[in-house]
């Protein structure tokens, strides 16, 4: 067994590869993901006080906008085993609850000598708005060594 197949037991990853998915978001996702958080922030809950903003209406938390993108890596690529070491995002734009979201993930970077995928990520909405963008680094379990 060479090198890249033990490091990288299910292939190794392509600078360039791309993996994307899609969801709405809905007012349940705002619930959960307060009970699960406890940000009880009025932006993501309090229609009257949110209007008076600059929002004009309700703003989804960025964890759940950014929640996408723990999906991509983690199901499509570089895929099951795979965990964030460092995320740099900025959020650019508000999700709101009936928004359509996608998150995307480019391929820049893989290290022949462990698996670490650096990638280049956003999320955006339906009429091509960036909610959210940057980069992230990924480390790969080599999980089908464990079943």
């Amino acid at each position: 067994m060479n090198r890249k197949t033990e490091v990288w037991p299910a292939g190794i990853q392509e600078v360039g590869q791309k993996a994307q998915r899609s969801r709405a978001v809905t007012a349940r996702d705002i619930e959960l993901f307060t009970d699960i958080s406890g940000d009880h922030n009025p932006l993501h809950c309090d229609e009257a006080v949110v209007r008076a903003t600059r929002f004009g209406g309700i703003v989804v938390q960025g964890g759940v906008t950014s929640a996408i993108l723990n999906a991509v890596v983690a199901e499509d690529l570089p895929g099951p085993g795979t965990v964030f070491l460092q995320v740099n995002w900025s959020f650019k734009a508000p999700v709101r609850p009936g928004d359509i979201i996608t998150g995307e993930v480019k391929v820049t970077k893989v290290r022949d000598d462990k698996p670490i995928t650096e990638l280049e990520t956003r999320v955006f909405l339906a009429d091509g708005t960036v909610v959210l963008g940057g980069t992230a680094v990924c480390y790969t379990f080599p999980i089908n060594k464990f079943q």
